[in-house]
């Protein structure tokens, strides 16, 4: 956690009001040390302090506390940011943990009902095999208009990427946030722990959890992230919703829902592929990103058989590459991110409309009332809880 002493304060209300006690907490106050000595910077190493000082004080509960906020403690240059500090966090809980011990990622602006770590616990016991759990995850629309309409927009493209992953069966439909993830310590050794990255270590995580194994999809309780405006990361919710609120959503459009149906194309063509390559869009975009002129032929000299030879396909073509490849053809569709999403609900919800009573005419995100767009989030939310628990896992 970095300069949130407010919001950590119902964070630990929260914990502490758990109705399963065998748990303990392991907490990172970080920032870089030379953040000190920077005008522009102290008031952050000084709430830090505060959160120190706060935690400090905490009995109710088992707490480690990993300080590297204090003076001389800090990040250096090359190693900081929160995908920093969640594998730090990650590697002292490896280093004493026991391998069925259960690991609940969480960020010190979640808020989440006296259930949930006793949800999760259930979660793991009744599928013991899986690798990881993605939380359903909800934000709450606050006060402040920008910040509600930026975070509903944010929410609307993240949900409508699920929904059309979650349609074409990719592996890869889940929804990765640091705050809403949770793991057996055994997958986490199993993998070789988590990667360093400065921002998107969810993304990337997750992603490597799902080539080692399946990926629950559902809970009986969700979290519900802080709706608010960040720029501690360089990707992700907090900084998403800056430049939206600044009028720029190029990093997180709304992408053409046949994008998705060129991936199920190929996805039921691979019987066929594992035997000869074929043109299809997306594996013409392989020889392009790899500059193989036969980037299926390893593939398939490798992977004899069909069921290796797919799942070697996905752990190639994995969930970045499918991010690379829409970011990539996006500009190729004449159509705005409204009419995008309209083209997909039409298509694959067709009743939508008479339960959102949404203008599409008119309707730009842009001059939308935070209303509209809380109706809109909250139809594409139901869908995706409706799929989470009907399929479990991914």
């Amino acid at each position: 956690m970095m300069d949130e002493p407010e919001l950590l304060t119902r964070t630990l209300d929260c914990i502490n009001a758990q109705s399963y006690r065998d748990f303990t907490v392991f907490i990172c106050v970080n920032q870089p040390d030379e953040w000190w000595d920077n005008p522009e910077k102290v008031s952050v190493c000084r709430n830090n302090s505060g959160s120190l000082e706060l935690l400090s004080g905490i009995t109710s509960f088992p707490l480690i506390i990993l300080d590297h906020a204090s003076r001389g403690l800090g990040w250096n240059s090359k190693s900081q940011g929160v995908g920093h500090a969640r594998k730090v966090l990650m590697d002292a809980i490896s280093k004493t943990g026991n391998p069925t011990d259960i690991i609940i990622s969480l960020d010190a602006d979640t808020t989440f009902p006296e259930d949930y770590f006793l949800s999760v616990a259930r979660n793991f016991l009744d599928h013991p095999e899986a690798v990881a759990l993605s939380v359903p995850y909800f934000h709450k629309c606050v006060a402040d208009e920008i910040v509600s309409r930026a975070m509903l927009r944010y929410e609307i493209y993240m949900r409508h990427y699920f929904l059309n992953l979650f349609r074409i069966g990719s592996p890869y439909a889940f929804t990765a946030l640091g705050s809403a993830m949770a793991f057996p310590l055994w997958a986490y050794r199993a993998i070789g722990g988590m990667s360093p990255k400065k921002s998107g270590e969810d993304f990337y995580f997750l992603q490597k959890l799902r080539k080692f194994g399946s990926v629950l999809l559902w809970n009986d309780l969700p979290v519900f992230p802080e709706a608010r405006f960040s720029n501690r990361v360089f990707f992700g919710t907090g900084p998403a919703m800056i430049k939206g609120a600044n009028g720029d959503w190029t990093s997180y459009p709304i992408y053409p829902a046949p994008l998705f149906t060129d991936l199920l194309e190929t996805y039921q063509l691979l019987p066929v592929l594992c035997f000869k390559t074929m043109n299809t869009e997306v594996v013409n975009f392989m020889v392009q990103i790899t500059g193989n002129g036969d980037p299926l032929r390893p593939l398939r000299e490798n992977h004899k058989d069909l069921d290796h030879f797919i799942r070697a396909f996905h752990e190639k073509f994995d969930g970045l590459r499918i991010l690379q490849y829409l970011k990539t053809k996006n500009g190729n569709f004449p159509y705005g991110d409204e009419e995008n999403l309209w083209n997909f609900l039409e298509k694959y919800y067709p009743g939508a409309n008479g339960e959102l009573k949404v203008v599409w005419n008119d309707f730009n995100f842009e001059t939308a009332s935070v209303a509209e767009l809380e109706k809109i989030r909250s139809f594409l939310f139901e869908k995706e809880t409706e799929y989470r628990f009907s399929s479990e896992f991914q």
